[in-house]
């Protein structure tokens, strides 16, 4: 099985089927990501082996568009990677990676996925890459009245979000991604957004006691760090924690160079 969604109106339910089944809850994140106006169908690409009218395996590719070092580049997102419990041992999973990879190489420099079992996938070449988490202390306003919530039914809001994603300068220029929406919409799309409208940035954020972890950033220019903190999200916050992988750890530094005492923290 490969080829468009739009060519076969059935097949989105039938993934579903399966990928519910190996990840709970995934059908639940695709329907709130098409909500917020990305759908799955319209981001990905899916490969799979088909036994009877059931989708026993799949791999999906989302072209994800990335800055390295400076440089806009496309690359290979490899992402849904499941095989029924009941059809595993059987091949179907390495001949569809092997299809997933033709394909890719055809099109891309290179491809990656995010998981938390890169031994899986080490046969085919893929090696893991550390994420990092950059925690710097750090002190919110303790007002609100410089950040609201997205109300994500509202047209209006489902609008901005679309721009701020769209026009938004990457959080790393060593790596970051630039201007993608379905992995955010479905990655975040579930967690509370936050916007800062005289900042004119996104905001996606949760807080664990005292600590506030900041998982993205998105607009047009990035402000420091400070000047978000500045704006009013909650109580006053003991650290920052930002998500980084290791190769942008660095530059992540840099944007917390405002705040003392910074360290990188595995």
């Amino acid at each position: 099985m490969r080829g468009a969604f739009s060519d076969n109106p059935g097949l989105i339910h039938r993934l579903m089927d399966l990928l519910d089944v190996v990840f709970p809850g995934i059908r639940r994140g695709a329907v709130e990501a098409a909500r917020m106006g990305a759908s799955w169908e319209s981001a990905s690409t899916p490969f799979g082996a088909v036994e009877g009218d059931r989708i026993v395996s799949h791999v999906g590719v989302i072209e994800l568009p990335l800055v390295v070092r400076g440089q806009a580049v496309a690359v290979g997102s490899i992402h849904g990677v499941a095989t029924d419990p009941d059809s595993r041992r059987r091949g179907h999973y390495r001949r569809v990676m092997d299809e997933v990879l033709a394909y890719c190489d055809e099109r891309y420099e290179t491809q990656i996925l995010t998981t938390e079992h890169p031994e899986y996938f080490a046969p085919f070449g893929f090696r893991a890459v550390t994420e990092h988490l950059v925690r710097a202390p750090g002190r919110a306003g303790s007002g609100s009245d410089g950040v609201r919530l997205l109300d994500t039914d509202d047209a209006a809001d489902i609008e901005l979000l679309h721009r701020l994603l769209s026009t938004g300068e990457p959080v790393s220029r060593t790596l970051g991604v630039v201007r993608e929406r379905g992995v955010f919409c479905f990655n975040e799309g579930r967690r509370p957004l936050r916007c800062a409208p005289d900042l004119d940035v996104l905001l996606c954020l949760e807080r664990d006691g005292g600590s506030l972890m900041l998982f993205d950033v998105a607009g047009p220019r990035l402000p420091p760090l400070a000047d978000v903190l500045a704006r009013g999200i909650g109580d006053p916050t003991v650290h920052v924690e930002v998500s980084a992988f290791v190769r942008a750890a660095a530059r992540f530094r840099d944007w917390v160079e405002s705040l003392s005492e910074r360290r990188s923290v595995c």
